[in-house]
């Protein structure tokens, strides 16, 4: 993803609101609201100089990290090759930035002067689970980001804030996630649990997540469509992993699904339930990489269906409408078929009626 900003003005019927796209942690991208003072997260290493933030920001700053005057409530401790959290931190402190480091322990109370801490970003560096403290972060109670991506983590922090909204997992080692350690994260809206080694989701390891809004387990070792994930998701990331089917009840209850990915598994129409993904709030569908050999009954509401590069043969126009009537259509508009063994000019002709507001198609 290109390292670019990308600036939304929105206008609420009252005041207008400006947020920054700046950077991807974990395959998600972070909003800036800079009305709220929320710094940049791009690096400041190699982009200004360090002497020259000391000379004109009176206020303490560790040796090892940049307080630009700008954000004076951030440190930008990254890619500086420490081996351990800077000492002294000021308890202005709000933004801590310290990934692409070498630490592998955060020694105990290390954020005992920086309680006020709402953004912590570790990813990169060399962290262990077997941390000396494991209240580490209980008493960070204004924290709402925390960002462990890219670590050496074999099993999920415990005692997390009540408050925290975004937890960013990605890419560690955790196998398992423990009975109860969501228990009281019910304001977690983001959940990163992509590129590790999960294998089953019990149902008391995500007890907790009342509030969740994306959870992306993509790129585990799943074999079987997990149960007992919180029904307020809208997004789920599955692709990646061994999943062969779906069960008429693998989304029940999921009323808010609207984004669900499930490309790059083993999939058959065996074992997909004809009303697998008979679910009115889903708009978009990712099949994609898969061994299915017919397109699957989808709802007519779906509006991107994604199929590329699986096995399919024939265009069965049931799969999309039930019937085909003034006001019984598919409202899809992006359909993507290629990568199968279908061409154009072979398309049942009655497959316009129902796919009548159809963007684009691609064979």
């Amino acid at each position: 993803m290109d390292i670019r900003s990308i600036f939304l003005l929105l206008s609420l019927g009252g005041p207008t609101w400006a947020f920054t796209l700046d950077f991807d942690y974990g395959g998600v991208p972070l909003w800036i609201n800079r009305f709220l003072g929320e710094p940049s997260v791009l690096t400041l290493k190699d982009r200004m100089d360090p002497g020259w933030f000391r000379a004109v920001n009176g206020q303490s700053c560790p040796l090892e990290c940049d307080c630009p005057i700008q954000w004076p409530t951030a440190l930008y401790c990254d890619h500086r090759g420490l081996d351990q959290l800077p000492s002294g931190l000021p308890s202005r402190t709000q933004y801590l930035f310290i990934q692409g480091n070498n630490i592998t322990f955060l020694r105990s109370g290390a954020f005992a002067n920086a309680t006020n801490l709402r953004w912590l970003i570790l990813d990169h560096n060399q962290l262990l689970s077997e941390q000396p403290d494991n209240a580490l972060f209980s008493n960070l109670t204004h924290l709402v980001n925390l960002f462990i991506n890219n670590n050496n983590l074999t099993k999920i922090p415990s005692g997390l804030p009540s408050g925290l909204k975004q937890l960013r997992l990605a890419y560690n080692h955790i196998e398992t996630v423990s009975a109860g350690v969501f228990q009281n994260l019910g304001n977690l809206t983001v959940l990163l649990l992509q590129g590790n080694r999960l294998k089953i989701i019990e149902e008391s390891n995500l007890k907790g997540l009342g509030g969740l809004n994306l959870l992306d387990l993509s790129h585990n070792l799943l074999d079987t469509f997990p149960k007992h994930l919180p029904p307020s998701v809208q997004q789920l990331y599955l692709s990646n992993n061994s999943l062969t089917g779906l069960t008429e009840n693998s989304l029940h209850g999921f009323n808010g699904l609207r984004y669900l990915r499930l490309g790059h598994n083993k999939l058959k129409n065996e074992g997909l339930d004809p009303r697998a993904f008979n679910l009115t709030s889903l708009v978009e569908l990712d099949l994609s990489y898969n061994q299915l050999t017919k397109i699957p009954t989808v709802p007519t509401t779906l509006q991107y269906l994604y199929l590329e590069v699986n096995h399919i043969q024939e265009f069965n126009v049931g799969s999309f409408c039930r019937t085909v009537g003034p006001t019984s259509y598919s409202r899809m508009k992006i359909l993507r078929l290629d990568g199968n063994k279908l061409e154009y000019h072979k398309l049942p002709p009655d497959w316009v009626f129902c796919l009548r507001v159809l963007h684009n198609i691609y064979i």
